[in-house]
């Protein structure tokens, strides 16, 4: 049985994927994107590139809207970090959000990341997994 709040949603969509990981995904009348394995350079985009998009644009919009709120400039930036881990039958995603907001004090970016942490839906599906991190910071580590 479908969940009754899928009536009352604000917005809706559909990703198809009938191909697998090497081909096309896309979303309809909209983003088509060709997908490929991060294991081989066959050009495309792999399924951790769009974890690393969808988190650090939700991330940053709450964090935007956290900023308007709080009558601050804009200067939040958010990078995310997905690692592909494991072996055949048991593979995982390593999620590191790394959270910088230039314009304010390293307590009050810190205060922010936690609620924009907690607003953000996309944080919120990945909230509870030992594989998410969220961390502040003063200035952005290498990609690992």
């Amino acid at each position: 049985m479908m969940d009754p709040r899928w009536h009352q949603a604000l917005y809706r969509t559909e990703g198809i994927n009938s191909e697998g990981l090497e081909g096309h995904a896309y979303v309809p009348d909209g983003l088509n994107v060709k997908t490929s394995s991060p294991l081989n350079n066959h050009p495309g985009t792999n399924p951790e590139q769009l974890m690393s998009l969808s988190l650090s644009t939700c991330l940053e919009a709450t964090l935007e809207a956290i900023e308007r709120e709080r009558q601050l400039s804009h200067t939040s930036e958010v990078r995310v970090q997905v690692a592909f881990i494991g072996a055949r039958a048991h593979y995982e995603f390593l999620v590191n959000a790394q959270i910088k907001v230039a314009g304010v004090d390293f307590e009050t970016a810190k205060s922010m990341t936690a609620e924009a942490e907690k607003r953000c839906c996309v944080s919120q599906l990945l909230t509870g997994s030992k594989n998410y991190t969220v961390e502040t910071v003063k200035e952005f580590s290498q990609s690992k």
